[in-house]
């Protein structure tokens, strides 16, 4: 997976390792059609690096403003950033806008956006390749569970 996610994390675009990504993926064991679903779905629906990327900054704009949030709150954001995640993969920076809405909806300053806005593209390049792992892993986990992950060595399944 190294090259693929250099091109993921050099680029900021999941897009750009895709076929790569595939291509390595099936180079790993996993059947082709298992490949050509769960890593296009991932890609939607799989967003890891940017979930917790907007709950860390959103809790860092409440930090840095000095305003408590009780757990109930940093919860229920969390579960907003996750259901408002989805989708971002394919549009740079559109985080910032997501991150935008949920600062607004919880109350938190716009303010710390312009902070952040001083280290996104580094932290763009970082979610966007633990998007690509996520959900490179997420394809090999899918294939274990159904039985169908092969070792390259010897091209049988390996045991669930």
């Amino acid at each position: 997976m190294k090259e693929p996610w250099l091109i993921a994390f050099s680029t900021a675009s999941s897009e750009a390792a895709f076929p790569q990504a595939m291509q390595a993926m099936e180079k790993f064991g996993v059947p082709r059609r298992i490949v050509s679903f769960v890593l296009p779905t991932g890609y939607s629906f799989n967003l890891d690096g940017s979930t917790l990327y907007l709950a860390i900054a959103s809790v860092f704009v409440a930090q840095a403003a000095g305003i408590d949030m009780p757990i109930g709150t940093q919860l229920l954001m969390m579960l907003t950033l996750m259901l408002t995640s989805k989708g971002v993969a394919a549009v740079p920076r559109a985080s910032l806008v997501i991150l935008s809405g949920a600062l607004a909806q919880f109350g938190l300053p716009l303010e710390g956006i312009a902070v952040i806005l001083g280290v996104d593209a580094i932290m763009d390049m970082a979610r966007t390749s633990v998007n690509l792992l996520g959900n490179c892993l997420a394809t090999a986990v899918m294939a274990r569970w159904e039985g169908e992950l092969k070792t390259p060595a010897e091209g049988e399944p390996v045991p669930a």
